[in-house]
């Protein structure tokens, strides 16, 4: 499903942020990936989204190579894609649903289809009766919610989490990964990045561990 091939991000500064990097994830799988701050984890999943694009190597994405895709191929690729963020990234003068339903309205989706598929996003995160609020008058762990409702109301064949626990209490946090788990059993790619390791003690799945730019444990030859 996701296979990077001896991938390099190097930036304009000069900072290489990701060195040689090659691993393999299947599809429906749930990985983590960890390391220290600074050691890829933001870049390695911009990669995958196509927010970047890699300097060296090649990242393939459901058998896509994303360094060709050109033109209206990126928008319905990154349409494939949704990305939960450790600060939500929530517009604060538009409703809960308005939030969600934007993925929809961006693709010119139906008045109709984005109605039940934001009701349907919102039912499987607990935030129906909240759907007329605004995400200022919700908590920390409520506004992580609508992240994920946004993230998958578009039906994506991979979702990535940029620290999505990093801002909660360890309740909230066990709480948020479980639906994490539950997308995942309905065949969503689930990619993880977090420095929170009690995730890996209770969690048994696969982990990435990056450091300094380089996979340091679950490397494939790629």
């Amino acid at each position: 499903m996701i296979r990077f091939s001896q991938v390099s991000k190097r930036y304009p500064s000069g900072h290489e942020a990701l060195s040689h990097v090659s691993f393999t994830l299947a599809k429906g799988s749930f990985t983590f990936l960890t390391g220290h701050s600074g050691a890829g984890k933001s870049t390695l999943l911009k990669l995958i989204s196509l927010s970047e694009l890699a300097t060296r190597g090649q990242v393939l994405v459901a058998d896509k190579n994303l360094s060709r895709l050109k033109g209206n191929r990126i928008a319905a690729y990154r349409r494939t894609i949704g990305t939960v963020f450790q600060d939500h990234k929530l517009l604060h003068d538009r409703t809960v649903e308005d939030n969600v339903s934007l993925p929809l309205v961006v693709a010119g989706t139906g008045r109709g289809e984005t109605q039940r598929r934001v009701r349907a996003a919102l039912d499987k995160v607990g935030l129906l009766n909240k759907a007329k609020r605004y995400p200022i008058t919700l908590s920390g762990g409520e506004q992580q919610r609508v992240g994920i409702a946004r993230a998958v109301v578009g039906r994506p064949q991979v979702l990535l989490a940029d620290e999505p626990t990093g801002n909660l209490d360890p309740a909230l946090a066990d709480e948020i990964m479980q639906l994490f788990l539950q997308f995942n059993q309905v065949d969503i790619t689930v990619l993880i990045a977090t420095h929170d390791y009690r995730h890996l003690e209770r969690i048994r799945c696969g982990v990435l561990a990056l450091s300094e730019g380089r996979l340091v444990s679950g490397e494939q030859d790629a």
